[in-house]
């Protein structure tokens, strides 16, 4: 349990790091009007899940220790849903509601795109 605990609080750190590196590139080329970066990090982390679960659980013998600091530490801190939540709250309160509606709707579809998008990936390995 220790060695899990562990390996999900380097994974998260890590995570972290690489969240907070996309999201600056993304904003530096896309600017700041919209949340591109967090959610160009949610689309990725959520290809990146599909993809890493069919891999790690489905495919290989991967050691739970693992398993854990990728998909929960790394991947987990990687994606910004809470950000996602205070970006688009705060859009609402600015009185952009229909960017806030985009974020909404381009969030989701594009995280079920990607995730399924990394399971078909995983799959066909």
């Amino acid at each position: 349990m220790m060695k899990q605990l562990v390996a999900i609080a380097v994974g998260g750190a890590l995570g972290a790091v690489l969240r907070y590196g996309v999201s600056t590139a993304v904003h530096a080329l896309a600017g700041r009007g919209f949340p591109y970066g967090t959610l160009a990090v949610n689309v990725a982390g959520s290809a990146a899940m599909g993809l890493l679960f069919v891999l790690l659980v489905e495919r290989l013998e991967v050691d739970a220790v693992w398993r854990a600091a990728l998909l929960v530490g790394l991947l987990g801190s990687f994606t910004t849903f809470s950000t996602f939540s205070m970006e688009t709250l705060a859009l609402i309160e600015e009185g952009a509601v229909v960017k806030a509606l985009a974020n909404i709707l381009a969030s989701v579809l594009l995280c079920l795109a990607g995730v399924w998008l990394g399971v078909a990936v995983g799959r066909q390995w």
